[in-house]
């Protein structure tokens, strides 16, 4: 059984990566999100921000 993750591109719907993935024999079989952060100081001490996410998908090759 062979698989693969997928990121959402910056300038792609989420419906374009699942149409990607189609296109490439893999069917999605699991979503994850991570948090992307942006250090920020704040009064001399460091804090993390989240400013957007991340969005992959692992796939798994449709058997013929």
């Amino acid at each position: 059984m062979s698989k693969k993750n997928f990121e959402v591109l910056p300038n792609e719907t989420i419906d374009q990566c699942l149409d990607r993935m189609k296109k490439e024999g893999y069917i999605p079989v699991r979503r994850m999100e991570k948090p992307i952060f942006k250090e920020v100081l704040h009064n001399g001490l460091k804090d993390y921000e989240p400013i957007s996410s991340k969005i992959i998908f692992e796939g798994r090759k449709i058997s013929d």
